[in-house]
């Protein structure tokens, strides 16, 4: 089942340019986030996405976040997910892509494990902000970028928008 899953995940090529665009024009990672964010997004994601900005702005991850339990990195593994730290942003886009189906998928296990790892991919989000990025040891491992615009992009509370909390 897992296999046929990952099958049928997105076919959109990120290196492709609209049929309307000139050879100037760049397909950039944070315009597929936006797209990502354009899709019928889980309620659940959107909820995950508020939870992060609302404590970036508030508390911009001075607090000490540990790294993942053995447990988490045991279902990250289950669905053959590497750790944020190692991921590229290919592979970040495939699996936001991923995690959007089966969030919406009828099979309720599925539907859980989905948020526990959008969840998972958050608190790895947070500790690497809090140890100011120190355990990434190569740039080709910019997955991280990948989780943080398309957060932003879902979430109600964007980084341009001020809100005011009185």
């Amino acid at each position: 089942m897992l296999e046929t899953m990952i099958n049928n995940s997105s076919d959109l090529d990120l290196t492709s340019k609209s049929s309307f665009s000139t050879d100037n024009d760049i397909f950039t990672s944070r315009s597929y986030a936006a797209l990502l964010a354009k899709n019928k997004v889980p309620l659940s994601h959107k909820r995950i996405a508020d939870n992060y900005m609302v404590i970036k702005k508030i508390f911009k991850f001075q607090v000490n976040h540990n790294k993942i339990s053995n447990a988490e990195k045991e279902l990250l593994r289950k669905y053959d997910f590497n750790l944020l730290e190692y991921t590229t942003m290919q592979q970040m886009y495939d699996e936001l892509t991923l995690l959007q189906k089966w969030s919406l998928s009828g099979d309720e296990q599925l539907r859980q494990d989905s948020d526990n790892i959008l969840q998972i991919r958050v608190n790895e989000l947070k500790y690497l902000e809090t140890s100011s990025y120190a355990v990434i040891s190569n740039e080709i491992y910019n997955g991280y970028q990948a989780l943080a615009h398309y957060l932003q992009e879902i979430s109600k509370f964007q980084s341009g928008t001020q809100y005011s909390i009185y």
